[in-house]
């Protein structure tokens, strides 16, 4: 097994008043040779938005982009139609392919936390497509919930790549196995709330830990818990 630890003290940040963002890989202004990326994992920003505040109307291409709502209340308008209001628990895809453009802005009164995850895509220029689920936290106690796949599925969103996003919010003394193929895969676990073990390492808040060249995880909560896993390929064939 190896392991690549990301300490929440480590990552990149930017704060330009109405944004503060938690940058694990190289992202904006943020810049690190040594954390480019984690297999297919391009970006993982751990985003704060200002009330009234909000990204405009941008393009992307070619890019798997998910969102994770943790705190707040958010829109998304883009140009294939979609308007959509995120609240927490709510998780959007866009497969960017050939190309779209889109805005969030916080809709809410308070402050606006959300999980900004950018993988690369299986096939170029597809079809762009907008997906968006709910996973409230009531119903998901005790339990690891898909809530991104690379399998089309009713119950979860689905993503141009072999890759899968779980939901995991676990009481303390919570023991959870998590069993993926070793060939060409490899898991990050970012820790949202609480405390854990992975395979006998220690994660504390917002902490996050990279695996590859082993096929179980083995989480064990110290603390009520809240992580997110996503097994990703290690690179493209």
């Amino acid at each position: 097994m190896q392991t690549n630890y990301f300490p929440a003290s480590d990552r990149g940040r930017k704060d330009i008043g109405w944004l503060k963002s938690n940058f694990v890989f190289s992202f904006s202004d943020f810049s690190n040779p040594m954390k480019s990326a984690f297999g297919t994992l391009q970006a993982f920003n751990d985003d704060y938005m200002e009330p009234g505040k909000g990204f405009g109307i941008h393009p992307h291409i070619n890019m798997e982009i998910i969102s994770v709502l943790l705190q707040g209340k958010m829109n998304h308008i883009d140009s294939l139609g979609y308007s959509t209001t995120i609240e927490p628990g709510g998780v959007q895809i866009m497969s960017a392919g050939s190309g779209l453009r889109h805005e969030e802005y916080n809709i809410g009164e308070g402050p606006v936390n959300f999980l900004q995850i950018w993988i690369q895509p299986k096939l170029q220029n597809i079809l762009p497509r907008y997906q968006f689920r709910h996973f409230p936290k009531e119903n998901r106690k005790n339990e690891l919930t898909v809530i991104v796949s690379g399998e089309e599925g009713a119950a979860h969103c689905w993503i141009n790549q072999n890759a899968k996003l779980s939901l995991g919010y676990f009481d303390k003394g919570g023991e959870i196995s998590y069993a993926f193929h070793p060939v060409n895969k490899c898991v990050f676990i970012f820790l949202i709330e609480g405390a854990i073990g992975v395979n006998g390492i220690a994660l504390q808040k917002r902490d996050a830990l990279g695996i590859w060249e082993s096929d179980l995880l083995q989480i064990s909560c110290t603390e009520n818990a809240e992580f997110l896993i996503i097994e990703t390929p290690v690179n493209q064939k």
